[in-house]
C-alpha cells in the first residue's frame, strides 16, 4: 500500500516561515516525481512545485524565490521549506507523486495557517 503522510504545518505570522515533510512508503521513492499541491478554502487544488527523481525541480511563479523543493531518497522523505509566507499561502498543503502536477498518489494534507 502506498502511503504519503504530510507533517509541519501549523499557525505561523506573515514574513514566518514553516518545513513541510512528507513520509512515502510503498513506492521506490529514489524513482518516483513528485510534487507538492495545495488546496485554498474555497479554491481548487493548486500545483506548486514538483521535483524530479533526477533533482531537477520547478515551481509556481508565485512561490518562486520563497519556497524550496528538496528530497531525501535514503529517509524516502520529500520536504517543503517555505519562507516570508504571505496571508495568500494559507492552504492545506498535500504530497503527491508527479512533477507539474498531482498524479496517482496524495497524502491527506497538513493546514499551513498564515495570520496575525
Amino acid at each position: 500500500e502506498v502511503q504519503l503522510v504530510e507533517s509541519g504545518g501549523g499557525l505561523v505570522q506573515p514574513g514566518g516561515s514553516l518545513k513541510l515533510s512528507c513520509r512515502v512508503s510503498g513506492l521506490l521513492f529514489s524513482e518516483t516525481d513528485m510534487c507538492w499541491v495545495r488546496q485554498a478554502p474555497g479554491k481548487g487544488l493548486e500545483w506548486i512545485s514538483g521535483i524530479k527523481r533526477s533533482g531537477t525541480t520547478n515551481y509556481l511563479a508565485s512561490v518562486q524565490g520563497r519556497f524550496t523543493i528538496s528530497r531525501d531518497n535514503a529517509k524516502n522523505t520529500l520536504y517543503l521549506q517555505m519562507n516570508s509566507l504571505k496571508t495568500d499561502d494559507t492552504a492545506v498543503y498535500r504530497c503527491a507523486t508527479g512533477y507539474t502536477a498531482a498524479t496517482q498518489h496524495r497524502g491527506q494534507g497538513t493546514q499551513v495557517t498564515v495570520s496575525s
